[in-house]
């Protein structure tokens, strides 16, 4: 055995933020384990293990600042394989050394270079020939197909060079894709949720062309002619010509105003940001020209649940704060800070808890046959590897009470003024995980069989406990399911996760007497709690649905009518 040290690699970037570190010390890990996760202006990214072997210490600390070949962590690996591929890794950038320079010496002796060849000096001679150019995607260093989660501008939009396009997001980072012109957007050819990889087509636009060109002027002389004539020659590159167009002349246009008015910040904050539901527009940026930082969501939602006005927030309910108390004169304490996500919850609740008028309802199901039939189900389900657990009968129990019931699946929009009917039935599932509380949704569930979901919310909870969930795993439902299982008590007020407008809560599944006509008989009841918005929603509606979903509940062979 023999002790490496891995150190950071090329990141895109001269410096990087260590958001979390994903090993301890005597952590097993295999090759491509994530070891840190790395957030800088442009991305967040995991950073993978190259080798396979045990962890023996970690040279980086959360909140760090790190740059490339700065020391990550150290390994203890098999010598001999790890001889071997260090050779091979060797030998591959000796050879990849002597490609580059006769590429350099190549390129040196052309008199005019190719577009692919030099992407910067292109970008410079498409900006002072003007005219309609396409905008494709770099190299987002995959070849797979990526996720567009945000699409920045629109046909018609006047936009600088360096500003964001677009945010693609991939399984191991996500990233803006700033523009390389100056102009005005003539079409868009991609859309927010669709896939797209490195060659696509992002948009085509018109460059404005540099007014009156003077063959011997000179590029550090500012432009005299047009605001438009400025926006084609920038200073920042005259002055600084051996910076890259992905360098910092980038950054500090990404953290102006954007297109629309909209405000500018990383991957990561807007990913938070579209998580709990936060208006970015309300947030105060603290980085460079306004930028939206991570520390600005955290103390916007601190102000929140303070009851105090953030920056750059308006309206309120003018309620007081709860006073500051040092419970340490009392006796003993220990003080943990609060996770992100604890946080962001607490803020997202808050919010819906002031602006939704909630009513709850409680009833108890008998599930007497229903607990029966599933418990025959054991020996197939063990045949299929999956757990069949009560959550799949209340999914499509919840389905078929949605559907009888329109105003349960539907939203308030324009301030009230619309209700918006969903022609879909996507349901989210409160997951407890050590991180917080999360709400995976699953998708279409009126049109899956038991066993489809039975395998799909078991999967959605194991990746909410690793915290692997992608953000549109998160988004897009229609109602909520927040079970407690075997803690659950006797029943509990769940509170509507908006723009829903109602929510059922699952307790403790008891036997109970319940009186046939004739006689108590035990029959294995279940303590339901629905709560509602009633701006959309009043007390009759929410009989219906509960009589809808007890008579499913009560005989699931209505599933089939």
């Amino acid at each position: 055995m023999s002790k490496e040290t891995i150190k950071i690699p090329d990141i895109g970037s001269d410096s990087a933020d260590v958001i979390e570190i994903s090993v301890a010390v005597g952590d097993e890990v295999a090759a491509e384990d994530s070891l840190v996760v790395l957030e800088s202006d442009k991305a967040s990214m995991e950073v993978p293990c190259p080798k396979a072997g045990k962890i023996t210490a970690i040279l980086v600390k959360e909140g760090q600042s790190i740059s490339e070949g700065d020391d990550l962590v150290e390994i203890e690996v098999a010598g001999e394989d790890d001889a071997a591929e260090s050779e091979e890794t060797k030998s591959k950038d000796t050879k990849s050394e002597d490609a580059e320079a006769e590429e350099s010496a190549a390129s040196d002796q052309k008199a005019e270079s190719n577009q692919d060849e030099s992407p910067p000096a292109a970008a410079e001679k498409a900006q002072e020939e003007g005219g309609s150019q396409t905008v494709s995607v770099p190299d987002i260093g995959t070849d797979d197909e990526v996720d567009v989660i945000e699409v920045c501008v629109s046909e018609g939009d006047e936009i600088s060079e360096g500003d964001s396009l677009v945010v693609l997001e991939s399984d191991k980072a996500s990233m803006e894709i700033p523009s390389p012109y100056s102009g005005t957007v003539e079409s868009v050819a991609l859309k927010e949720g669709s896939k797209t990889k490195t060659g696509d087509q992002v948009l085509v636009m018109r460059v404005a062309g540099a007014a009156a060109p003077e063959p011997e002027k000179k590029p550090e002389r500012k432009p005299e002619a047009s605001a438009e004539s400025s926006e084609s020659s920038p200073p920042a590159k005259a002055d600084k010509p051996e910076q890259s167009a992905q360098d910092k002349p980038t950054l500090g246009k990404q953290a102006s105003k954007a297109p629309g008015g909209e405000v500018y910040a990383g991957p990561a904050v807007r990913k938070l940001a579209r998580e709990f539901s936060i208006d970015l527009k309300a947030v105060s940026g603290s980085g460079p020209k306004g930028r939206v930082l991570k520390e600005d969501l955290q103390d916007y939602v601190k102000s929140l649940v303070e009851n105090k006005a953030p920056a750059g927030a308006t309206g309120g309910a003018g309620i007081p704060a709860v006073p500051e108390v040092d419970f340490a004169q009392f006796g003993e304490v220990v003080a943990e800070p609060a996770s992100k996500l604890h946080k962001l919850t607490g803020a997202n609740m808050h919010r819906s808890w002031l602006n939704v008028p909630h009513v709850t309802q409680w009833d108890d199901a008998d599930i007497t046959e229903l607990e029966a039939f599933r418990k025959g189900l054991k020996a197939e389900a063990e045949q299929k590897g999956v757990k069949m657990t009560p959550m799949p009968f209340l999914l499509k129990a919840c389905a078929a009470a949605l559907k009888a019931n329109p105003k349960f699946n539907a939203s308030l929009a324009d301030n009230g003024e619309t209700i918006v009917y969903k022609q879909y039935v996507h349901i989210g599932i409160a997951v407890d995980t050590p991180a917080g509380l999360v709400v995976p949704v699953v998708r279409d569930v009126d049109k899956k069989s038991l066993w489809e979901l039975a395998e799909e919310t078991a999967e959605l909870a194991a990746k909410a406990k690793d915290r692997k969930l992608k953000p549109q795993e998160m988004q897009g439902g229609c109602f909520t399911i927040s079970s407690l299982g075997n803690i659950g008590g006797q029943g509990f007020t769940p509170i509507v996760n908006t723009p829903e407008v109602g929510i059922l809560g699952v307790s403790k599944l008891t036997v109970k007497p319940v009186w046939n006509g004739q006689e108590f008989v035990p029959r294995e009841m279940l303590p339901l709690s629905l709560s509602y918005d009633h701006r959309a929603i009043n007390g009759a509606d929410a009989g219906r649905f509960f009589s809808t979903l007890n008579e499913v509940l009560g005989d699931i062979r209505r599933l089939l009518l």
